[in-house]
């Protein structure tokens, strides 16, 4: 591989103190007191020896019943998504109205830039970047989208439009009432909320630095947009990256304020160090295991082994083309080393590692199985009305929110080929959090495994993903199978 960034030669030390794994003792009080907040008593993580982290239960779970909701710390709709779904930027719940959503989506393929997926690709990323199936309402990869293909047709003049600004009420679109569109504080017009919390939150998170408004507090809004266009042509992983380090920059100046604030009420408190402030600051991010990119991502089917040095070299260059458009975007003179090659390697390949895909079922297709459940007397009257926009729609008349994201307590679960939970949105599950209910009956003090791989897989197939991710499994259907 090529030699360091100037900015890697230059912080070397703290570099290595960011990048080294917290004491088992910084990470059981962190993740202790997470689970307080996310108010998940009935678990906890370990320390669980060559595995790293684990988690295990601290009650008995029934088959069925929730274990855990976990919030992301960063997530990001996927860009060609957003112009299937409008949902909010932060907690990524449906917004707007189902005539909303309708007429958006028309009005886009009128112009030929919607996506038009088929179905919703209802995949995790385990806690080991390996994919495994993730069921929605007990249907199959199918279920957020419908099984008839459909052709396509045109809609009166003036339809469209008259869905997407209000003028047209569908009939019994008020059974699925979505929250009111709420705009970004900074002015952008990309980001949207639910709520002004939601906003807020966003705002002070990451977006005040990623935002391309009026009021957008990053060093060049031009450079910004370029990188967002590069993430948007290359990988979309870049823009989760970016989330990341804009999180820890904002934490940041939030520490150091706090620091000279008590520093001038109290004359005999000294102000903090900004290595203290920066590792307070980047402790989040310091959880999840990391390494880089260019060295854990698996080499695609298509790339021959002799091309692998070649292949991992071109994607350590399409990181640093990405790390010096977001350098130029936000950079922070104190937060400098988080601009570091090695740094913004390690913060991709934790998401790499650990990611879990972003899902939230449409409430276009609940409208559209109401209608169709409806009694045969209202279901004709009512389909005279719907079931031109259902035509006009086509086949993917609903998709999924879709996109990618890092849950810090989910990305603690370790893997087994006969796991004992699973994630799982219910009926009830309308926003990004990850859910993950138990596959079977679990005892306290039992660890909690999830499978990162399709478990049906024969033996050698799962061994062999498996080794793209550093470890063999040796959990008991292994064994049992093992030749």
């Amino acid at each position: 591989m090529e030699g360091l960034s100037p900015i890697d030669s230059h912080y070397p030390d703290v570099i290595s103190a960011l990048l080294a794994p917290p004491s088992s003792l910084q990470a059981q009080e962190y993740f202790d007191e997470l689970i307080s907040k996310r108010q998940n008593p009935g678990i906890k993580v370990k320390q669980n020896g060559e595995f790293g982290k684990g988690v295990c239960a601290e009650t008995e779970f029934k088959e069925g019943e929730l274990i855990l909701k976990d919030q992301m710390l960063v997530g990001a709709q996927h860009s060609s998504n957003k112009m299937d779904c409008l949902v909010c930027s932060f907690c990524f719940r449906f917004i707007g109205s189902i005539e909303l959503q309708i007429g958006r989506k028309l009005y886009l393929q009128e112009l030929g830039v919607s996506e038009n997926h088929n179905e919703c690709d209802m995949e995790d990323v385990s806690s080991d970047g390996e994919d495994y199936s993730y069921e929605e309402n007990g249907e199959d990869s199918g279920a957020c989208s419908s099984s008839n293909f459909r052709k396509k047709v045109e809609l009166p003049k003036g339809v469209v439009e008259s869905l997407m600004n209000g003028n047209l009420k569908l009939p019994y679109s008020d059974k699925f009432p979505l929250p009111p569109i709420v705009p970004c504080i900074g002015g952008c017009g990309e980001a949207h909320y639910c709520s002004k919390l939601c906003a807020q939150a966003d705002w002070e998170s990451y977006h005040s630095l990623l935002c391309t408004g009026e009021k957008s507090e990053s060093v060049s809004k031009e450079a910004l947009v370029e990188f967002i266009q590069h993430a948007n042509e290359t990988n979309d992983i870049f823009i989760l990256a970016a989330k990341a380090i804009s999180y820890t920059i904002l934490r940041y100046r939030k520490l150091k304020a706090t620091c000279l604030e008590e520093g001038r009420k109290n004359k005999n408190v000294s102000g903090c160090t900004v290595p203290a402030a920066l590792s307070e600051a980047w402790k989040p991010i310091s959880m999840g295991h990391k390494r880089r990119w260019w060295d854990c991502i698996a080499l695609p089917i298509d790339v021959e082994s002799s091309d692998e040095d070649a292949f991992r070299l071109q994607i350590r260059s399409l990181a640093s083309t990405s790390l010096e458009l977001l350098k130029a975007a936000i950079f922070d003179n104190d937060c400098e080393p988080l601009f570091s090659l090695e740094i913004y390697g390690h913060i991709i390949g934790m998401f790499e590692l650990n990611n879990l895909d972003l899902v939230v079922a449409s409430p276009v297709e609940d409208y559209f199985l109401y209608i169709d459940d409806l009694p045969s007397s209202k279901k004709k009257e009512t389909e005279e009305f719907t079931r031109p926009i259902l035509e006009a729609l086509g086949d993917d008349y609903s998709v999924c929110c879709q996109g990618t994201a890092f849950f810090p307590l989910q990305s603690c679960m370790n893997h087994s080929c006969c796991p004992n939970a699973k994630a799982f949105k219910r009926d009830a599950d309308r926003d990004g959090q990850a859910t993950i209910l138990a596959l079977k009956p679990i005892c306290k003090g039992e660890e909690i495994t999830i499978s990162y791989v399709d478990e049906e897989l024969p033996f050698e197939e799962r061994q062999a993903l498996l080794a793209d991710y550093g470890f063999r499994c040796r959990c008991p259907k292994c064994l049992a199978e093992e030749p």
